[in-house]
């Protein structure tokens, strides 16, 4: 399953400090962050709860950038 997040997130090298968080978070099959439209392409492993997944991918990205979000 693919879905697509509305992000906010300052510069695009912290964009993919997101995108590298979010590829090792465990349920994330792949991940692709566009800093130019602020959206991260999230594709789940099967059978993977996306909410639980991505309020882990969000913990993750706050570690390194506490100024980011991702409206989930």
């Amino acid at each position: 399953m693919k879905k697509s997040y509305k992000i906010e997130v300052d510069c695009p090298n912290c964009a993919n400090k997101m995108e590298d968080a979010a590829k090792k978070t465990t349920g994330v099959k792949e991940c692709s962050v566009n800093f130019m439209t602020l959206k991260m392409q999230v594709e789940f492993e099967e059978g993977i709860d996306a909410k639980a997944v991505m309020k882990q991918v969000l913990k993750n990205c706050k570690k390194i950038d506490s100024d980011c979000e991702i409206y989930i």
